[in-house]
């Protein structure tokens, strides 16, 4: 189990630097008062976000901010090597030597300007992972107080087991909303659930915003009627049929925009019904459920 209490909602900082919104280091440090202000504490990062720069941005903006380091909780990742300006890899690949996972928390470390990172995950599981190097850094990394907990990014049940049988994994971060649902139709929720693993949910509002389909269509529709019905937009209600989940899953917003992170917070204090959290999924499969 997790030592780490993580807000309930996570926000996600990989467009935050030059992959996308290129904010200021004003406007960073702006938006991490915003989120504590709005109860969103826990802030998730890896390397690799902005070619390996978001991490020293949002430090140097986290220093700026003079908030206290025990305010917030930061989760980080490592393992991508990408092509480019970051680094001299002629192609894209994962490295999960003991040697490198503890260089690659102390360079997190140096960039996020803190002494620990709450969470340490492994962003994508290899074919080459040794997970009795995995578990030697991570105890490593535990007893130098560098982590508190470890988990995992986007790994099957199976690759789960390979490292927990060696180390404790107290988080795994997959895809899951509304119109990618595999995980709790996979048997990978059932799986977490009974070793205590935490599940977060990256891109929580799936492709009902970004897709023209028949699915987003007919979820859109959906939508509509309950905003009339619950009074709360419909990433609201897209995020309260993510927290209904028993597996208590916790979703990451990768949003900029204020009024929706002031928003964010709203999804915990819905209780959707059961029925509605059925007609959703039942029109993002576009049947009736099994």
């Amino acid at each position: 189990m997790s030592k780490t209490a993580l807000s309930p909602i996570i926000i996600g900082t990989m467009n935050w630097g030059v992959w996308d919104k290129n904010l200021t280091p004003k406007e960073m440090e702006n938006m991490i008062q915003v989120c504590i202000e709005n109860k969103i504490t826990t802030f998730d990062h890896a390397d690799i976000y902005g070619d390996y720069t978001t991490e020293a941005d949002f430090g140097k903006a986290f220093q700026a901010s003079k908030i206290s380091r025990e305010k917030l909780q930061l989760i980080t990742k490592a393992g991508i090597q990408l092509t480019g300006a970051g680094r001299e890899n002629k192609i894209k690949h994962y490295e999960y030597s003991k040697d490198y996972i503890i260089w690659s928390v102390e360079e997190s470390l140096k960039k996020l300007k803190t002494d620990y990172v709450d969470v340490f995950l492994l962003h994508r599981p290899s074919p080459l992972m040794q997970a009795d190097e995995i578990a030697e850094a991570v105890e490593k990394l535990k007893a130098d107080g560098k982590i508190i907990d470890f988990g995992l990014s986007n790994f099957t049940s199976s690759q789960t087991e390979l490292i927990r049988q060696k180390t404790e994994v107290s988080f795994n971060q997959v895809q899951f909303s509304a119109t990618n649902f595999e995980p709790m139709v996979d048997g990978s929720f059932d799986y977490m659930q009974t070793k205590g693993i935490r599940p977060l949910s990256w891109n929580p509002l799936g492709t009902v915003f970004r897709e023209d389909t028949k699915k987003t269509r007919r979820l859109k529709k959906l939508l509509a009627e309950l905003v009339k019905k619950y009074g709360f937009g419909s990433d609201t209600l897209l995020l309260a049929w993510i927290l209904k989940h028993p597996a208590k899953v916790i979703p990451i917003a990768g949003t900029v925009n204020i009024a929706r992170i002031q928003s964010l917070m709203k999804a915990v204090e819905l209780e959707m019904d059961k029925e509605d959290w059925f007609a959703i999924w039942t029109e993002s499969m576009g049947d009736d459920v099994p």
